[in-house]
């Protein structure tokens, strides 16, 4: 069973429980997803994430596998679309509709934490994809001189600063500047 599937049948089977002990205090359980950002990445954006992330790491029987980080060697593992987090590590195998699946619950989940860290300042379709895979791929939305220029409305300024992300275990790794570079590319396209 898919890990939605499962948390939704987990969820039905709880409030069922739940709705027979009238005295207890329930609470519904998290399903892991961010709540639906009214602000969707495109199909460009996607493409964009899936084109650096890839989903590595295909067995010949068709399972995914997850891998050591290329910067650090070790941790965060990552499996799939550039899953990482609880539970993946050495030996985690995952199918190809659980990656997929995993992909589409991470693009919501950033997009909303990207909604959230531009706090209403004006961006292009094209910015907010571009910010989406920045985001995806450092976790850094919120903290980023990035963020903060865009907010400000300094556009020229904010592409700039992609160049600046390029490191992961304190060495400039050649797939980061490519990504970066194809991130500030589509930044800057909202603007032509």
């Amino acid at each position: 069973m898919p890990p939605i599937a499962f948390v939704a049948a987990l969820r039905r089977a709880f409030e069922t429980i739940s709705s027979q002990i009238p005295e207890a205090r329930v609470e519904a359980l998290p399903t892991g997803a961010a709540p639906a950002s009214p602000r969707q990445i495109s199909s460009e954006g996607i493409a964009l994430i899936k084109r650096f992330e890839g989903c590595a790491r295909r067995r010949a029987d068709g399972m995914v596998e997850a891998y050591p980080d290329p910067g650090t060697g070790g941790a965060p593992w990552t499996i799939g679309w550039g899953a990482t987090g609880h539970g993946i590590g050495p030996g985690t195998i995952w199918t190809q509709q659980q990656c997929d699946d995993r992909l589409l619950q991470d693009i919501a989940r950033h997009a909303h934490e990207v909604e959230l860290a531009l706090a209403g300042a004006p961006t292009s379709q094209h910015e907010f994809d571009a910010l989406v895979s920045f985001h995806y791929n450092t976790g850094a939305i919120a903290s980023a001189t990035l963020t903060r220029r865009h907010r400000a409305g300094q556009k020229a300024q904010a592409a700039a600063e992609f160049a600046r992300w390029t490191r992961a275990g304190g060495r400039v790794l050649r797939g980061l500047v490519r990504r970066r570079e194809a991130e500030a590319r589509l930044y800057r396209s909202a603007a032509q």
